[in-house]
């Protein structure tokens, strides 16, 4: 009885969560509305005292494990304009390469919409980035490396049967963590590294931007070892299903 009440306690709370999630999956939510040109100017290039967005995440945006910086390129613009926006107000501190702060702070509101605009332009299925190389982070050592197999039980299904249950990423974060939003971004194909230090920024509390606190309160469950696997699946996961070609994204 125990048990099953600790797995009924945990199906409740991921139906709770599913619930906004299935209704912001629609393809219909707020798309970038910003000038696509500056934005890719100051990716590429910056803007005054503002370097470019592409030194540090890549000429194609695809972020680089080495410097910790996470894929931004396919992201939706309604979450990295809030991202932008809380960097500018010190809502959330940049402590991977300790300047998306003053970088934010540096652009006006509408230079961040326009940056925020452009990289959302860039979908995912044009794009050669197939995830982390994490036979490369293994070897490097610095990174613990996680079992895909193992994440994709914590993705898909959570882990309900525990004192502590961690609710399915899916529940929130839609199939592979494609995203929902407006709320919810895309997680599936993201930067192992970024991964795992944002789940544990979440669990000590040094990130705490989110709405209504769900990702501290689900991280604060989580074990490294949970974090790890959970990483290594999405990393590698498709925003495509088995013989789909579209999304509820995709223009079509």
């Amino acid at each position: 009885m125990q048990r099953l009440a600790t797995a009924l306690t945990a199906a409740a709370f991921i139906l709770g969560t599913m619930v906004p999630s299935i209704a912001m999956s629609s393809a219909q939510y707020p798309r970038g509305n910003g000038d696509i040109n500056n934005g890719k100017a100051i990716f590429d290039n910056g803007k005054g005292d503002v370097p470019a967005c592409s030194s540090c995440h890549g000429a194609d945006g695809m972020g680089d494990d080495n410097m910790g910086t996470p894929r931004i390129a396919g992201q939706f613009a309604i979450f990295l304009r809030k991202q932008l926006e809380d960097f500018a107000t010190d809502k959330r501190m940049d402590t991977t390469m300790f300047v998306m702060n003053a970088n934010a702070k540096g652009l006006s509101p509408k230079d961040r919409n326009d940056v925020a605009t452009y990289l959302e332009s860039i979908k995912p299925k044009t794009s050669n980035f197939k995830g982390s190389d994490l036979k490369a982070i293994k070897e490097a050592g610095t990174v613990p490396v996680g079992q895909t197999h193992k994440g994709k039980s914590l993705v898909e299904w959570g882990q309900g049967n525990r004192a502590k249950p961690v609710p399915a990423c899916k529940a929130c974060h839609g199939y592979n963590g494609r995203g929902a939003p407006p709320v919810y971004p895309r997680i599936g194909g993201q930067r192992y590294v970024y991964l795992v230090n944002q789940l544990k920024k979440w669990r000590d509390g040094t990130r705490a931007n989110d709405p209504m606190s769900q990702m501290q309160k689900v991280a604060r469950n989580m074990s490294d070892e949970d974090i790890y696997n959970a990483a290594a699946y999405l990393t590698k996961a498709s925003d495509y299903s088995d013989g789909n070609f579209f999304t509820p994204y995709d223009r079509h």
